[in-house]
Order: structure tokens, then sequence, then C-alpha cells
């Protein structure tokens, strides 16, 4: 790890076996690739003007140790970092420079600026080569020359659109309208090749090729995640797939396997009716979701999942087999439309429950989308379910009961197909919301004051009660095989709950809070959503990859352990179990949370070796994916078998064999091997054998014939 700036590093660049690195205060450090392990300090440091701001950086191709700087002032600065010396500037266009990039011709730059214009330079003689102007109101935020023979310019702004530019006629060429749903960070073709590719800060990735006969490019394959935070995430297909909602009113499937299988459920010709409106996508969506839930036992049949969406009076259901909208759109208690605010599809995949902000519950049929009756408790003012908004509803695996609670903390039991009420209970504070796990028939519920409660439905009493957090808990999760229960929660926790022994687990707290969560159903991968976080990530249950004895190293009990948010890079990973600094427990000063390192002195685990001296680690891959080449002499000897391999005995290339008449195959056994006269007797032997296997009545009348030296046959 570098450090040495005081200020916000805004700009960075590879400059051959050195890296470049800009702060917002006009620190410009040099770092070398050699050494870095050793001392982490700069080679070289200079500083740039007080009235200069940068904000781009490019070298110009044969330029030897020079770079061009641009600032928000207007103005262009041509250095050599080697002498670390000004030397010349360029006046500039009046206008902040927000992109600069070198072009395939010798000593000309293209800059990019905020005025929408992009000014190609002749930096060796200080001359205007051409201007081309924006149509579009925005800043020109990144730029690419093409390198294979075609005179291209790709420009991309914050509008979201690219347009390409004909050097050689000076003109434009092409518009890629709505490319990306937000600001354009990067462009680049790719060497000798007509590929262009851009990357958005709408969380997506696209490559764009030019083989059209009109020479507009078309989308060739892009990458892309949610561009707002999701809101509420669910294991799918055994673990294989996630399901994620998220702000952006995109409703996504992940695969943790292969991350070619991602992709975003259509939701009907958005993108035909968008260009025939004129409109944004976004504005045809749905809302966001706000609740979903899914089956995997209809999956080819019809509709498998139901959502909820903000302020909306119906829910919808979606064919996942197809990753396509549904047909049919639920609408409950249409004479009293009220926001729709749960859902649960039943154990069979043939129904789906829907709770409303008005406190009614109706079941519908997922295969017709017709309504099949609302359950309603005349004990109510309101003659609905409940006296308030439904904030659960859930049903048991036999399709007997269906549970559902109420804001105002009550919480019923119902006949589920008679849509009679059994039984109720109050939990005595209002209710958030509730998870039912249906193989041991459990019903946890989480109210205002902060206390999970668990529910035995069929004895309709309760049989736990948890508490220790300090804010609002966001969301609950069981285990599969519900042993476990998971919480998490504003102050920064993750809890794991042991429903048998009655206590917290582990706690775990992370430096952003936890939305949604969902634990995998063979329980060796958890999902989480975060704050303002744009994934889903991914932790690993440690206690399922460890010996039995391991397994308490890794419970802390109700010591708080603190971590970080999972990340791909491996540097980043190996500081956090590095790290032996005390963080101090937010919600209660009196209990210090553990770092990593304090788990770590008192685990079994293996410690991790060092980096190589005088190397640089260039991988991004997960330390689980390379951690084994240190040890290849380990696995090499353990691998390494106890007897020689056995040759296998010779076989004859040709398996002899008898014709038959019937036109069989006979394959002889193997003889003993005999003297040459044996082999001789028997080879006359087999050589008659073959003539009386093959005579026939033809070849007996010429043999006869010959003897009596007639052939003419008699009538």
């Amino acid at each position: 790890m570098w450090s040495r700036h005081s200020a916000k590093v805004n700009l960075l660049m590879l400059f051959g076996d050195y890296i470049l690195s800009v702060d917002a205060d006009g620190n410009v450090f040099t770092w070398a690739f050699k050494g870095i392990e050793q001392s982490g300090a700069p080679v070289g440091h200079f500083m740039l003007d007080n009235n200069f701001t940068p904000s781009c950086i490019v070298h110009p191709d044969t330029y030897l140790n020079k770079i061009v700087i641009g600032s928000q002032e207007g103005t262009l600065q041509l250095w050599n970092i080697s002498t670390k010396k000004k030397l010349y500037e360029f006046n500039g266009w009046n206008s902040s420079i927000t992109s600069c990039v070198s072009s395939p011709a010798l000593d000309v730059v293209a800059v990019g600026c905020a005025d929408g214009k992009i000014h190609v330079h002749n930096i060796r003689y200080d001359e205007e080569v051409v201007t081309f102007a924006h149509s579009t109101r925005g800043a020109v935020t990144a730029l690419s020359f093409s390198t294979d023979g075609q005179p291209l310019l790709a420009s991309g702004g914050s509008s979201g659109i690219i347009s390409i530019w004909n050097l050689e006629k000076r003109r434009l060429q092409s518009v890629i309208k709505e490319a990306h749903d937000s600001s354009i960070v990067s462009l680049h073709f790719f060497a000798n090749e007509p590929v262009l590719m851009s990357a958005s800060a709408d969380n997506s990735i696209k490559m764009w090729i030019f083989n059209t006969g009109d020479g507009d490019p078309r989308l060739l394959r892009f990458r892309s995640g949610h561009s707002a935070p999701p809101l509420c995430i669910r294991f799918y297909a055994n673990g294989r797939h996630i399901l994620s909602a998220g702000q952006d009113r995109a409703f996504r499937l992940f695969s943790v396997i292969q991350e070619q299988q991602s992709r975003e459920l259509s939701q009907r010709h958005v993108s035909k009716r968008a260009k025939k409106l004129k409109m944004k996508e976004d504005e045809l969506k749905l809302k966001p979701v706000i609740a979903f839930d899914c089956a995997e036992i209809r999956e080819r049949d019809w509709c498998n999942v139901v959502t909820c969406h903000v302020d909306t009076t119906q829910a919808y259901v979606w064919r996942l087999q197809n990753f396509v909208l549904g047909e049919h759109i639920l609408r409950p208690c249409p004479e009293n439309p009220t926001p729709v605010k749960v859902c649960t599809i039943s154990a069979c995949g043939n129904f789906a429950i829907l709770g409303t902000a008005g406190g009614w519950i109706e079941r519908f049929n997922l295969q017709s989308g017709f309504s099949r009756g609302s359950y309603l408790d005349m004990s109510e003012r309101s003659s609905c379910a409940h006296d308030g908004e439904v904030v659960g509803v859930a049903c048991d695996a036999t399709n007997t009961l269906m549970i559902s609670s109420g804001y105002h903390g009550d919480v019923k039991v119902w006949d589920f197909k008679r849509r009679e009420l059994k039984s109720r209970w109050e939990v005595g504070c209002s209710l958030v919301k509730i998870v039912y796990h249906r193989p041991n028939g459990l019903l946890a519920t989480v109210a205002n004051d902060l206390v999970i409660r668990v529910f035995d439905v069929v004895a309709l009493r309760m049989v736990r009660k948890f508490e220790g957090h300090t804010d609002r808990i966001t969301d609950l999760c069981f285990s599969e095989d519900g042993k476990w229960l998971l919480s998490s929660s504003m102050d920064g926790t993750l809890r794991i709950w042991d429903i048998i022994l009655a206590r917290q687990l582990d706690a775990i707290h992370v430096d952003v809070a936890i939305t949604s969560l969902s634990l995998s159903p063979n329980m060796d991968v958890l999902a989480t959503t975060h704050v303002d976080q744009l994934g889903v990530f991914l932790w690993v249950n440690q206690s399922m990859f460890s010996g039995a004895s391991s397994i308490d190293s890794y419970a802390s009990g109700k010591e708080v352990v603190s971590v970080r948010l999972p990340s791909v890079s491996s540097v980043e990973g190996s500081q956090v179990e590095n790290s032996d600094k005390p963080i101090m427990n937010k919600g209660n000063s009196d209990k210090p949370i553990m770092n990593n390192s304090e788990i770590k002195e008192s685990s079994a685990l293996p410690s991790f070796h060092q980096q190589i001296p005088d190397l640089v680690t260039l991988s991004l891959l997960p330390k689980s994916q390379w951690q084994s080449l240190i040890n290849l002499d380990i696995i090499k000897v353990r691998n390494k078998p106890i007897e020689p391999p056995k040759k296998p005995e010779k076989a004859p290339f040709f398996l002899p064999s008898i014709s038959l008449l019937s036109g069989e195959i006979l394959f002889k056994p193997s003889e003993p091997v005999h003297d040459e006269k044996d082999n001789k007797a028997e080879e006359a032997e087999n050589n008659k054998k073959k003539l009386d296997a093959l005579t026939t009545q033809f070849l007996q009348f010429l043999q006869s014939s010959a003897e009596t030296n007639n052939y003419n046959r008699g009538r």
C-alpha cells in the first residue's frame, strides 16, 4: 500500500514500469513497481501550480518521460516527469477540460471540454486540427481513437450518449442514443479491431462492433448489474442463482457460478415501447419491488414468482423459466384498492396470497390469475383480515394453515382452504416483519422494540426470544435445517442465533449496514445487500468447510467481530486480516468489537504467507484460488501414490475370430503355444474346416462332375 498523498487521489495512469498519481492538491507522485515491498516510497514528486486544478492526464506517444495534464481552468500543461519541469503551457479553450486522449497520429491529442466540444489539437505546433461540437448538452467525459485503420473518434458524454466522428470527412458519422443510462466513464477501442468498449456509472460495461454496411455500431455483448442499490434478495434454484430487486426498477437473476448466466428479467418490450414513445426505459418500467416470493415446484408449468411494488395496488407475476413478466396481474379488493405490501406463494405452487396496506388478504390462482377468495375477520371494525397494514403472510408446508400479522401486533392463524380464523395472539407491540420456516413450523417476528420472538404456530406459544440489536432490524432469515436464525440491523451488525440452544452463536459488525440477506439452501454461502451499495455480497460459512474442532474458533458468542465488506482484491483482504486497530461498538461503548487479528490469534487457522519480495501481485482472483500455489510441494507429496503404477496386460492387436454361416462372429479363446509341427497340423485342419464350412450345393456338383468328367446336369 502506498500512502503519501494528503488529499484525495483523483487521477491514476500506468506509465511503463511506473504509476503516476495526482491528488486534488496538485501533488504528482511517481511510483515504481520494483522494490515497492521494501520501501513503499515514491521515486519522484512534483507540485503543480496553485491555480491549476488537474482533471485529466495522458501520455502522448513517442514523448519520452512526458505527460500532458488538463485542468478545470481549461489549460493544458506539458511536463517531464524525469526532470520534474514544466515544458510548455497551452492556452486552452476557456472551458473546463474533462477528458484527454492520445491519437495514433503523432503529436495529436483529443481534448474534451465541459461545454460539449472536442478539440483535436497538435501539441507539437500548438495548432488546432479540427473541432467537433456535441448536439446534446453535457460535458465530454470519455474519448477514444480507433486503431484498426478507420479514421474514427468515439466520444461519450454525461447524458449516456456515444458519438462516432469521422476524422477524414470531419463530420459526425453515427450516434448511439441511450447507450447507457448514466454518464459514460470510459471508452476504449481494441487494438486493430473494430470493437469499442464503453463503461458507465450505471454499473454496466458494453462492447460495440463496427461491422455493418452503413458504419453504425451494434451491440455485441454486455455485462450489467443494478444501477441503484438492491432492496431485497433471495436464493433460488438450490443456491445456484440469486433473485434481486433494486431501486432501479429492475428485477434481476444473478448466477453464483457463471456471470454469463446473470440477466435482467424482461418487462414486456420496454425498450421497443420507449423508442416508440420517445421516453426513457426507466419511465416505463414497473416501480421498485419491495417484496417478492418464489416457488420452484411449478417453474415449468406457469408463473412462479410474485412481486409487490412501491405504492402499487396490484401485484405482478413472473415466469422465471422464460425470464419474462407474466400475463396476469393480481388485483386484490378492487372495491377499495390499497397498495400491496406483502406476498407469499403456497407450498404447492398453485396459489399466491397478497396482503395490502388496508388490512385485506386475498388468495389468487397463479395459473389463471383469478381470485380464490379473501380472508375476513368479522370481529375487526373494517371487516378485513387486520385492522391496519398487513406486514406479513405465510403458508405451511401442507396448505393447511395460513399465518398473517398486522402492524398493530396481532398474529392470526387461518384455515387455508375454508379461509376461517382458527386462532390469534398479541405480540404486545407493533410488528415490522415475519418469517416462517415451513419444515419445523416456527414463526419469527420482528417488532419495534428490537426484539426477535419465535413462536410455535401449532402450539400457539412463544418458544424463543432474542435481544441484542440496538437499531432497526432490516431482515430475517432461517437456515435450511431450522437450527439458525440470521438477523441484520441498521446498527451494522449481523447476528446468528442458535434456536435450539437459545443463544447468540456469532455476531459480525460491518462498516455498511445490511438491508437484506439470504442464506443458501446448502448453508455454505450468505448473500447480503448494503446501504448505498450496488452489488450483492457473498460470504462463506467457514463452519461448513472446517472440522468440528474448529467451529468454536469462528463463533465468538456475545463478542462482535468487526469485518469489512467482501472484496475480490486479495491485497485488500490481506490488509484487513493484518489489521491491528481495535474498533469500539457504536451501540454500546462498554463492549469492544473484536477485530479479525484478535480472533485469528485465538483460532487454530493456518497463517497465510506474505507476498514474495520484488514481485507485484497483479491477480484480482480471490485468495482461495491462488493460496494453494504456495503449498504446491506439500500437495505433490500428499498426492504421491503409495505403489508404482502397474503395466496393463498386453492384448493382441487383432482378436482371433471364426466366421460362421449365420454371419455371427465367434471369438476364439486363448490357446497354449505349440511347436511348429503342431502348428502346421492345426493349420491344415483349420483350412479343411473352412472348406467344409464354405461347401455349398453348387460346389458339391462341381466336385462330383470333376470326378466323373461329366459336366452336363441331368434333368
